[in-house]
């Protein structure tokens, strides 16, 4: 049982990254021009990509890497996203956690533990990517694109916060051609998440009900919705 929660404290710091690195994507187009060719052809594919990005959906699967690169965990799961502020993160295996945001609030439900945590959704976000989910943000405030290059058969572009303080250290984003195959955020303490998309969908037509969330009957509640 111990090592069962020492498990889950480690998945949730990496969550509050998860949730929020797509939304790191889905707003960079705007990030600080670059001065070489090689960031330009990167902002070149990206914003290819993010022109006119409004939703999307994708299975994922989602590794924790130690700074020895070691793997210290996997997760897989489902997930949706509409721009502003709503998403739905699903993690279906080895545990069952569900994060919905509709905008202002964020709901998350852990189905072991039958407990649900409900906060105000700029608490939540903090000062984490999250808050780049936001319309009103504008990227490049927030972030300095610093490199871009070849690697892995993908094409990939790198930003780091330019705020000091910040959850993580550097943001990478993989594309092949014009779709993101592979996100990495790397941490303060060089651990990396990295999340690999498959059958990612680009603008869907979303249900607004996938943005809601219905407490279950008999669950522990933390917190309150505003």
């Amino acid at each position: 049982m111990a090592s069962g929660k020492f498990s889950r404290r480690r998945l949730r710091p990496q969550i509050k990254h998860a949730l929020l690195l797509l939304a790191a994507a889905a707003q960079c187009a705007a990030a600080q021009p670059s001065t070489t060719d090689a960031r330009a052809a990167g902002l070149a594919t990206l914003e290819a990509f993010l022109a006119d990005v409004r939703s999307l959906t994708a299975e994922f699967e989602q590794q924790l890497w130690n700074a020895d690169k070691e793997l210290l965990q996997t997760d897989k799961g489902t997930l949706a996203l509409e721009r502003p502020n709503r998403f739905r993160w699903i993690y279906r295996e080895p545990s069952e956690l569900t994060v919905v945001a509709d905008g202002k609030t964020v709901w998350v439900y852990d189905v072991e533990l039958q407990q649900v945590t409900v906060a105000p959704f700029d608490d939540s976000v903090g000062s984490s990517p999250a808050i780049l989910l936001s319309g009103d943000r504008n990227v490049r405030e927030g972030f300095d694109v610093v490199d871009a290059y070849k690697g892995d058969g993908l094409d990939w572009i790198k930003l780091k916060p330019k705020a000091a303080g910040s959850d993580f250290t550097s943001l990478l984003i993989g594309f092949e051609g014009t779709t993101p195959r592979r996100l990495e955020l790397v941490d303060g303490l060089n651990e990396v998440t990295r999340i690999t998309f498959e059958g990612l969908n680009v603008n869907p037509d979303l249900d607004d009900a996938l943005f809601k969330f219905d407490v279950p009957e008999g669950v522990d509640v933390i917190g309150a919705e505003r």
